[in-house]
């Protein structure tokens, strides 16, 4: 049963940094059950305010709905309460009701509704998307706008007015025009959560629209240095937010984008930089290479 009300998961979520754990698979690509335990409960230990388990990083795309509940299960059993864990809905809108009540059933403190499928929706037809899982379930449900599901300001505040238990809204798009809109539309009736990848780059500017808090993929594997960033961020230090984003952050960004998918890839090369390895990334993604891995370690070895 979850240990949160929606409302108090919304509070607890805008409180302090996010993350979403990576998966680990074995070497056969199946889930390492036990590495996975041991990451949750480094993670946990640190000031975070949720855990996204199976989420983006977490390559939840490449999970099966039996491997996600799985996956879920494990991490409301390590986690034990120390942090909410927030599970995914994915899919159509038949699969992602089906995994929403999966996650109340195996404990989960919130839901995070990713986009639905490959193609592309209008708003009507998304408003009923996300309506639909909100009523599935009475846990607090955060809604992830980016790719085929972009909401704007007319839906998301129509579906602020419906849904009591939508709490949360993910922005993956960064469109400051639609931010500024839905904020002025529905206030503080939401918690916004910056999705875009490697979110850093986007938190001293987005906090200014209403996002106090964002996912944090290098949380994974440089927990300190993630936590003193986001605490330059809320401190409005610019000067110490731009010096770590010249020191780790762009050169960062500078290996992650050389190929599609490796915002996700480049985090479990991390956690295998730092040796607390996490395994290969599932198909279709693909692992860095040797060299950009060595690259990254000693990027990382700069900031530790």
């Amino acid at each position: 049963m979850a240990k949160y009300s929606p409302q108090e998961l919304a509070a607890q979520l805008k409180s302090g940094l996010l993350s979403f754990p990576v998966t680990h698979f074995d070497q056969d690509l199946e889930f390492d059950e036990a590495r996975y335990r041991d990451h949750l409960s480094w993670l946990s230990g640190y000031p975070v305010a949720g855990l996204f388990a199976a989420g983006g990083t977490g390559e939840g795309f490449s999970l099966t709905a039996a491997e996600i509940d799985r996956v879920v299960r494990v991490a409301v059993d390590e986690v034990a309460g120390r942090v909410p864990v927030v599970a995914p809905a994915t899919g159509g809108t038949a699969s992602a009701v089906e995994q929403a009540k999966a996650a109340e059933a195996a404990g989960a403190d919130g839901l995070l509704l990713m986009p639905p499928y490959l193609t592309e929706a209008g708003q009507e037809g998304l408003v009923e998307h996300v309506s639909a899982v909100c009523a599935a379930t009475g846990l607090g449900v955060i809604v992830y706008s980016r790719a085929n599901a972009v909401l704007n300001d007319r839906s998301v505040q129509a579906l602020a007015e419906r849904n009591e238990t939508l709490v949360g809204f993910k922005d993956g798009v960064g469109n400051i025009e639609s931010l500024t809109r839905i904020y002025a539309g529905v206030g503080d009736r939401l918690a916004y959560i910056g999705g875009l990848p490697t979110a850093e780059t986007f938190a001293l500017p987005l906090l200014q629209l209403g996002m106090s808090t964002y996912s944090s993929a290098i949380f994974n594997f440089v927990p300190e240095f993630a936590l003193g960033f986001y605490a330059d961020v809320l401190a409005q230090d610019r000067e110490a937010v731009y010096r770590r984003i010249r020191e780790f952050v762009v050169p960062y960004l500078d290996i992650r984008d050389r190929t599609k998918g490796y915002a996700v890839s480049i985090v479990k090369a991390g956690l295998t930089a730092v040796g607390r390895p996490a395994g290969p990334v599932r198909p279709p993604l693909q692992n860095l290479t040797d060299g950009e891995l060595a690259e990254l370690t000693a990027l990382i070895s700069k900031i530790n």
